[in-house]
């Protein structure tokens, strides 16, 4: 995938011909424990045409374990929901169970709102 065009999208032709064109790679931040994290669960409603979401933020970690986080939760609670964007979103008020859950498994984990 030498040649990819896409990923060169808005960019300026170059007479260099020994030009090579990198993109720009982010790492995913190292996951840190579990007593490390500092995981803050509230509510929200908005956007979500009245219905109640608990919100999990505040995790610093790579994608897969976020949703992996996600699917114990999800499990243990019966319900709903997604994680992505280092958010944690479970369908319906469950803010005292979770944080609950997250302190059994180690997590430093508050409750906000």
């Amino acid at each position: 995938m030498e040649n990819d065009w896409k990923d060169r999208l808005g960019v300026v032709f170059s007479t260099n011909p020994d030009f090579k064109y990198t993109t720009a790679e982010t790492e995913e931040a190292e996951t840190l424990p579990p007593s490390r994290q500092r995981l803050i669960v509230g509510i929200d409603r908005r956007n979500r045409g009245g219905k109640q979401v608990t919100l999990i933020t505040g995790f610093v970690g790579k994608a897969d374990d976020l949703k992996e986080l996600g699917r114990t939760l999800k499990t243990k609670l019966g319900v709903g929901g997604s994680a992505k964007d280092g958010e944690i979103t479970i369908q319906g008020d469950f803010r005292d169970k979770v944080v609950s859950i997250l302190q059994g498994l180690g997590y430093n984990a508050k409750r906000g709102n």
